[in-house]
């Protein structure tokens, strides 16, 4: 999918990922024992890794793969993705996750914003989903504080050290958005 080069909010922008990044992404994801909680992250990535999925991800037409960087130092503070583009039916799937720092500033809900306006206003997306952990209530406040409406849960379906949780799935409509984030 081809991305636009910058996606610029108040406090952050997003841009596509580059190779450079793999180093701090790798970093930051295995260092963060928390976020890979909340995220159901098991395996340990090295910054081969993370290159190779740069890459792959950048050649895939159904993703769009975006870092979130700081507007006030230029630092790649977390990623967004929408995964799953369907043309046909309009719709995607979102992924996002803040470097543990970086959570609880509003920079998550700034990046959320500016990817589902990307996604209806330059995608032509219909619908975004997404599925958070019900052991994350945060995210599940900021997704619904957005205008994210829950649609129902995978019961006892993910398993973390030793225990199952349920999965939350969450959508918001192109209209529903336009509602709350576009002047008439």
């Amino acid at each position: 999918m081809s991305t636009t080069s910058k996606l610029t909010g108040k406090h952050i922008y997003l841009r596509p990922l580059e190779l450079k990044d793999a180093a701090l992404m790798a970093h930051s994801i295995n260092n963060d024992e928390e976020g890979r909680r909340l995220t159901g992250t098991h395996k340990v990535f090295t910054e081969t890794d993370i290159e190779r999925a740069i890459e792959a991800f950048s050649q895939d037409p159904s993703r769009v793969d975006f870092g979130i960087v700081r507007r006030e130092d230029d630092r790649l503070i977390g990623d967004i993705v929408l995964n799953e583009i369907s043309a046909i039916n309009r719709d995607a799937g979102m992924r996002v996750a803040l470097f543990d720092k970086f959570t609880g500033k509003g920079h998550g809900t700034e990046a959320i914003q500016l990817m589902l306006e990307y996604g209806f206003g330059i995608l032509n997306l219909h619908r975004v989903d997404l599925e958070v952990y019900s052991i994350n209530p945060r995210a599940i406040h900021v997704y619904e504080k957005i205008g994210f409406k829950k649609e129902g849960v995978k019961r006892q379906n993910w398993y973390y050290n030793h225990e199952y949780y349920d999965t939350v799935l969450m959508s918001i409509l192109e209209d529903e958005y336009r509602e709350r984030y576009v002047e008439q």
